[in-house]
């Protein structure tokens, strides 16, 4: 049988890759996992804000993300994992899922001056994410610097310019993944 597709959808702050790993998980046909998305719903259910969340707080969120990655890729599903994986967080977990599935890395790229831009707006336009990740506060702020050094492996990666658009184009991401329905 043939290992399952992980598709890890990276990239800064406001890059673009929750955008596109939505579109991707609707294309193809494929579960999201969002990392984003799993705090969200632990806030949700404590009823905390960002602010209110410890570091063993956000350690049992990223281990609760990467179980059920490990879950589904054991139970033969691809699936499309979607966060900033910085590499030397997200680096240990991902090389521990490297025998279970085929990865794959899309790299949302866009200059530090179009994230910047596009997460103040989001800031304006989704006030209620600053409850759900600090978004304003110099914790997020930090993320967004030309330092950023996002996950990589020795596995197939896709740099993606998302400042107008995609390019390469969402077809030939597909073509890229190598996953056709």
């Amino acid at each position: 049988m043939q290992k399952p597709l992980l598709i890890v959808v990276a990239g800064r702050p406001a890059s673009g890759k929750t955008s596109l790993a939505h579109l991707l998980a609707k294309e193809i046909k494929c579960p999201l996992l969002s990392r984003d998305e799993f705090k969200e719903g632990y806030l949700n259910t404590a009823r905390l804000n960002d602010q209110q969340l410890d570091e063993d707080v956000n350690r049992d969120i990223y281990e609760a993300f990467f179980e059920t990655i490990d879950l589904l890729i054991s139970k033969n599903i691809s699936i499309i994992a979607e966060a900033a994986f910085q590499h030397k967080l997200w680096e240990p977990k991902l090389t521990k899922l490297l025998n279970k599935s085929e990865i794959r890395i899309i790299v949302c790229k866009v200059s530090v001056e179009l994230a910047k831009e596009r997460f103040y707006k989001r800031i304006l336009d989704q006030p209620e994410r600053k409850k759900f990740h600090g978004e304003g506060t110099n914790k997020n702020l930090s993320l967004l610097s030309e330092d950023h050094d996002t996950i990589h492996l020795p596995v197939p990666t896709l740099e993606v310019d998302t400042t107008n658009n995609y390019n390469p184009d969402i077809e030939k991401i597909i073509d890229f993944i190598g996953f056709k329905n």
